[in-house]
Parts: structure tokens; sequence; C-alpha cells
């Protein structure tokens, strides 16, 4: 073993990164991790603290049949097989293992929060009790006493290469030497220069779009990839949310009991379904917007806990500020938002007779969230898919989550896992926490294989 500073850096510190360091450093490799934060847990912190797996110890509890197989075979499908067969195998199999030792090392997840995540039906998102900060929370502290250094509010500039292979990092000035080197540093959501070139979906809602990742998801890892060779995967994947644009705070659903149409007047899709669905059939409508329709006995009954923006005041707060257009008949609303009126006139005589038998014929939303729209003044707010959750193109990585050159060659020495990755989401998200298994899945294996690499 020649003279070296570290056998493994890590750079990112977030779940996907705190799960390298921890494998790597049980593997017996000195390990450096580099965070250009202030402090540990990256995106993971911020996020809900769902883990997405099938199999696990909490679903047979539940008395839910579940394998991995069923899960690879759902991911496959949901998305049209348009994604890496062989990494989201990995995956899938590889996800219950990881929640049990997520559980191992203390992350509480409560039976009452396993939960239908996905278009699936099946009980398969694992929330954790403190939410993403204590998944994060806990992944850090169970570093203490392992051979583990941290460097805060330090940005890698570059990556070291001696006899064709990685050997370590250029940060803030320093040249920092390893065995090899995990990058784990996040997506590029906050860079609105690479939106604009892997994720032009995004980036096509202009200032309207934001992140809710840690703004420190600059996509560095990519930049410093790339420039070594490495190779990108399919641009434009990624997870938007569908939003009226108010205020920028985060609300995953839309109430059930709107009606959404498009500029021709015509709903597309059941209103009350997944929101990985809804911002993709969003993607395929006229200029990727659709219009929310409700009327004043709606708004005042509105009372909503998973969107606090859509109740009674807040959407009077939002009509006086000209945010949601209001008319007295559909014809005006029509004409201010720019719909068919004739065709939206139909599509509001349709939802009235849902309303009133208890049954949608045409898109068969549940008879509790079917409301008439009858009394004026009417409303309407456009709603667009502007709300980055993650991006997903990024490094291509194999099984083992080596970096691939653009000859699809493993660059020795150099592993990458999480959101700083491509290849595991195709156009449709799995479930909610497919993201954060993906960290910690891969975050496991890039770890255990840059120390079985880097100690020899």
């Amino acid at each position: 073993m020649m003279d070296r500073d570290y056998d493994v850096i890590v750079v990112g510190a977030g779940g996907a990164g705190l799960a390298a360091a921890h494998m790597a450093a049980r593997a017996g490799a000195r390990v450096l991790m580099v965070e250009a934060g202030d402090k540990a847990g990256g995106s993971t912190a911020l996020s809900g603290g769902v883990f997405y797996a099938a199999g696990t110890s909490l679903q047979r509890r539940a008395g839910i049949e579940d394998t991995p197989e069923a899960l690879y075979r759902y991911y496959l499908h949901i998305n049209q097989y348009k994604l890496d067969p062989a990494l989201v195998r990995r995956l899938c199999y590889d996800a219950a293992p990881a929640f049990e030792w997520l559980v191992g090392l203390g992350v509480d997840f409560p039976e009452e929060n396993l939960y239908c995540s996905g278009v699936d039906k099946i009980r398969r998102g694992h929330r954790a009790r403190g939410h993403g900060a204590e998944i994060a929370e806990v992944l850090e502290g169970s570093l203490s006493g392992l051979a583990v250094d941290m460097a805060l509010r330090s940005r890698v500039q570059d990556l070291l290469v001696e006899d064709g292979r990685v050997a370590g990092i250029l940060v803030e000035g320093d040249r920092v030497t390893a065995g090899a080197v995990v990058l784990a540093t996040g997506g590029f959501g906050a860079n609105r220069q690479l939106l604009a070139e892997l994720y032009p979906t995004a980036a096509a809602q202009g200032e309207l779009s934001w992140y809710i990742g840690s703004a420190h998801s600059q996509g560095d890892g990519i930049r410093i990839g790339r420039r070594l060779g490495a190779g990108i995967t399919r641009p434009d994947r990624g997870l938007l949310l569908m939003t009226p644009g108010w205020e920028k705070e985060l609300e995953t659903y839309l109430p059930p009991w709107l009606i959404h149409v498009t500029h021709e007047g015509r709903r597309f899709v059941d209103e009350s379904c997944e929101y990985s669905i809804l911002s993709e059939l969003l993607n395929e409508q006229t200029a990727r917007e659709c219009f929310a329709i409700f009327d004043e006995a709606a708004r005042r009954e509105a009372r909503s806990t998973t969107a606090p923006n859509w109740s009674a005041d807040r959407l009077a707060h939002f009509a006086a500020r000209g945010q949601i257009a209001q008319a007295d008949t559909l014809e005006g609303l029509a004409a201010q938002l720019g719909i068919d009126a004739a065709t939206l006139a139909t599509t509001v005589a349709a939802a009235n007779r849902a309303a009133e038998t208890g049954w949608d014929a045409h898109f068969f939303k549940s008879a509790e969230h079917l409301k008439p729209i009858s009394s004026p003044p009417f409303y309407g707010a456009r709603i667009r898919p502007a709300i980055v959750c993650w991006t997903g193109t990024g490094l291509r990585i194999d099984p083992e989550a080596r970096v691939l050159d653009q000859a699809d060659r493993p660059i020795a020495g150099l592993y990458a896992a999480g959101e700083t990755t491509g290849g595991m989401f195709g156009p449709c998200y799995a479930g909610g926490g497919a993201s954060i298994g993906n960290a910690v899945v891969f975050g496991r294996v890039a770890g255990s294989n840059a120390a079985a690499e880097a100690v020899q």
C-alpha cells in the first residue's frame, strides 16, 4: 500500500455519502468525508424520510406478503422499461437489507407509518418517525468511533489521477490522496445552468420552478466526473410536482376535489391519483399546464391539511391578489384563462352530474371527491409542473456503483451513489421513498466496494 492521506474519500455527506462512509470504515478503511455545506444530512435530512422497499420485517409484521422481485417488475412496468434494469434489480433486491440495516442502526420506522406511497397499492413506503432528519442523524451518529474524518464547508474542485486511476481530490486548493473516491454530492436541482442542460422540462418553467432539496446540490459530482470522461445517463429525468406557484411552499398533493382541465376545456385525469402520475401527464398537455376549476361553495368549504394553501381563507387571499382568476360565469372564466368555453361548459356539466349521482363516468374518481361547480363566482388556477423534487440524470454507474466512462468502462478508483447518479428512474417516479432507498442502497454498495479496492 503506497503512502496516502486516506483509503477512501467520500464527497458529500447526505444519505448516500453517510452510508458509504459507514460501510467503508466498517471494512477497515480510513475515510475522509468532504461536505460543501455547514452540516451533514444533505437533501435526505430535508425529506419526508420515506424508505421504499419490499420484503421487509415491518411488512411481515403488518401481514403484507411482498418480494423484491415483485418490486422489480413494478419498477420496470410503470416506467415502460425506460431505465437500467441491472441497476433497478440491484436497488430492489438490496432495499430490504438496507432497510433492516437502518433499523439496526436505530432509525425508528413505526408500523403505523407504513403506507402505499406508489401507485402499486402495496404498502411499501416506510416513513421514519423523525422523517429524513432522523435518518440523517442516525447515519451520522453511526460514524462515531469509526475512522472517519469530516471536513465541512469544503467544496471539491477536481479529482486527482495517477497512473490511470483516481487517486484523491483537489479541495479548496489542497491535494488529498486516497485509494478510491465516492462521489455522493446529490443532484443539480439548485443549479439553473445544469437544469437547462440536463432537465429542460424543469427549466422550461423559468423562475416559477424551484428545488426542494439542499442549496448545495449544484451538480458537483457530475461536473468533476464529466471532466474525467464519465458517462451521463439519459437527460430530462427527475420528479416535478404540480403547483399554482402562489408561494414557494411544498405541497405534494393538490386537493382531490378539484377538476383539472386542459386549454381545450377537457379533464384528462382522475385528480386524486398519485402525484408522480399527475405531473407526468401534465407534461404532455398543451403548454405543459392545466387549470384547476372550482366554485365559491367549494372555496368556502376548503379545509386541506395536505395542501394548506388551498384553505378557504388562503384561496380568498390569492384571488384578491389576482393569482386566481374569477368570474361570475364559466364563459367569463374561460375567456380569462384562454380555455375553450363550449368544451368547458360540457366538462363542468358532466362534473355536476357526477357530483349529483356519486358516479364519475369519465375517470371514476371516488364519490367522496366529487363536488359540483355551480355557485358563482367561478375560480380557475393555472397549474404547472414546477417544483423540482429531485433530478434523475447523473453519472452512469454499474450495479457495483463503479462510475463508467463514455464507453461503459469502469473508471478505476471512482464510485458514485445517490442523486449524483442516474439510470434508476424513468419517466415515472415509482413511489415515495424511492430516492432515499436509492441513496442508501448504492451508498452502501459504493462504500463497501471502494474500501475493498483501496484496502489491499
